[in-house]
């Protein structure tokens, strides 16, 4: 699929959601833009019963991240350690001795009708994964943050509303990935240390501002298109396909119907671990 239709069906989707009332978040303003959900299919095992509602898109003001606690009363959160800033993003590991170990991340949630599911597949199997999350998600859903990070799994920014970064300002972009920095911290009590741009859409502007905010870029080697709903089998084929040492598989888990996401795992994971693959997550710098 051409990047432009890539571009124009993930907003669709992303633009899909129901306005619904969010708790005021410091210095953030809230506007509402009603549309209608979409509801989860049970094909996969995913509950079809009506999920809590997905946030409304808002409008953002300056970021209080880092200049004063979400709360009021904590103590002011120190500033992450700024990085040099990659001049590209990482698209593949480089394990130690050729090990035959692969990366799994999923993108957009969290939702509560398709991340759970995920979550237990990646529990029963003992594997750690990658979220990169958005923040109009996971604000009202900090519950799975927790839950995310409480099994061992990494949490990375995915920006607030998922837009194309590097067709807007830097004092338009700054928000986007601090709001969603914002939300991570208080639901976990750590920052997001890596950064993902939505579509892939990387430039200069976009590492300098997550390098400041102290997290590394992270892309992906394969992409299991599970977002253009193609099939479970496909998107099995297409991970169990590309598997590879140092490999790194995007997939999603909401953004739109992601029934197939959940089904593909539970038969693509096993079949990865019974071929030898270790299912890991990355260090930072020195990776």
């Amino acid at each position: 699929m051409k990047k432009d239709q890539y571009v124009s069906g993930r907003r669709t989707v992303l633009r899909g959601f129901t306005a619904v009332g969010l708790a005021a978040l410091t210095g953030c303003a809230a506007t509402g833009r009603a549309s209608t959900p979409r509801s989860a299919p049970s094909s996969a095992g995913a509950s079809a019963a009506p999920a809590a509602g997905p946030p409304a898109a808002r409008a953002l003001g300056p970021s209080a991240y880092r200049l004063r606690p979400i709360a009021g009363h904590a103590p002011q959160r120190a500033a992450p350690d700024k990085l040099k800033a990659r001049h590209k993003p990482i698209l593949r590991m480089d394990f130690e001795h050729g090990e035959r170990a692969m990366v799994l991340t999923f993108d957009d949630g969290p939702d509560p009708r398709y991340t759970p599911h995920i979550l237990r597949t990646l529990r029963k199997h003992d594997v750690r994964a990658m979220f990169f999350v958005c923040g109009e998600m996971a604000v009202d859903n900090k519950d799975l943050l927790r839950e995310m990070a409480d099994d061992g799994h990494l949490i990375g920014n995915h920006t607030w509303s998922h837009p194309q970064l590097n067709r807007m300002t830097r004092s338009r972009m700054r928000p986007e990935i601090e709001r969603t920095c914002e939300v991570v911290h208080d639901a976990t009590g750590e920052p997001p240390a890596w950064f993902r741009a939505p579509y892939g859409a990387w430039n200069r502007a976009v590492f300098r501002l997550g390098a400041d905010l102290g997290m590394e870029p992270f892309a992906w080697t394969v992409d299991s298109l599970d977002w253009t709903t193609p099939g479970t089998r496909a998107v099995v084929s297409r991970v169990l396909g590309g598997a590879a040492p140092g490999v790194i598989v995007l997939n999603h888990d909401a953004g739109g119907n992601r029934a197939q996401s959940v089904a593909a795992l539970r038969t693509y994971l096993p079949r990865l671990l019974d071929d030898g693959y270790r299912i890991t997550v990355p260090r930072r710098r020195g990776l």
